[in-house]
């Protein structure tokens, strides 16, 4: 089974663009997608899915390596997780750490001769493996690298636009409305036991499916509305 994995940060981003170049690579793969922002794996509810189901001879696509992980550490734990268990891993962007490539590496061991050469030659052999395993990391860590460059951009841009006088932000006590919101509210007062339901607060949040400050925020806006 071939599986594409996409990945936006924010609704307002389009995915398309991500769906079309692996479908144009792999036209029968299988698309999962979802909206997820962070650096971490955790909480990646389809990203989590998939890596349950995914089993021995599979495939995972990725447009980019930033969109499996953009931190450097857990994104080589995962993908060395998955190469044990021989999942093959595609990232259209960066096809020198294909899992064939790596796998390619590892297997062009240098054949030992019985003699004191294989001294020499197991050296080499653990050089290329070491190689390999180097340019796999390099290239998640230039992931996080490019996250931790934009969040300083950002930073220096807001606070460049707060010295010039700029709103950054909602004005406080500005409220937005939103579908999502409407609809989170809308079950709220359906299921809360403080409005017109029987459930506490931790099985009103897993039911609803938001987070836990959000569920809050629109609770005491409830009370207040009220």
């Amino acid at each position: 089974m071939i599986y594409g994995y996409c990945r936006v940060s924010t609704d307002k981003q389009n995915i398309e663009r991500q769906v079309r170049n692996i479908l144009k690579a792999f036209p029968d793969a299988v698309i999962r997608q979802e909206t997820y922002t962070g650096t971490k794996t955790e909480g990646r509810k389809m990203f989590e899915y998939l890596l349950k189901i995914v089993k021995t001879g599979d495939t995972i696509v990725f447009d980019s390596v930033s969109r499996m992980s953009r931190n450097a550490e857990t994104g080589f734990q995962i993908y060395q997780k998955l190469f044990d268990k021989g999942v093959e891993l595609v990232f259209l962007k960066e096809p020198h750490i294909n899992t064939a490539t790596y796998k390619k590496a590892l297997s062009n061991n240098i054949e030992l001769t019985g003699t004191k050469t294989d001294i020499i030659l197991r050296a080499v052999n653990e050089y290329l493996m070491e190689l390999a395993k180097e340019q796999i990391m390099l290239a998640f860590e230039q992931s996080e690298k490019e996250v931790a460059d934009l969040h300083q951009r950002t930073k220096e841009g807001i606070e460049t636009a707060r010295r010039k006088g700029k709103q950054i932000g909602r004005p406080f006590g500005v409220k937005v409305t939103t579908k999502k919101s409407i609809k989170a509210k809308q079950d709220i007062l359906k299921f809360s036991k403080d409005f017109r339901g029987s459930l506490s607060d931790v099985d009103c949040i897993r039911m609803i499916g938001i987070a836990r400050n959000t569920y809050y925020k629109y609770k005491r806006e409830l009370k207040e509305e009220s």
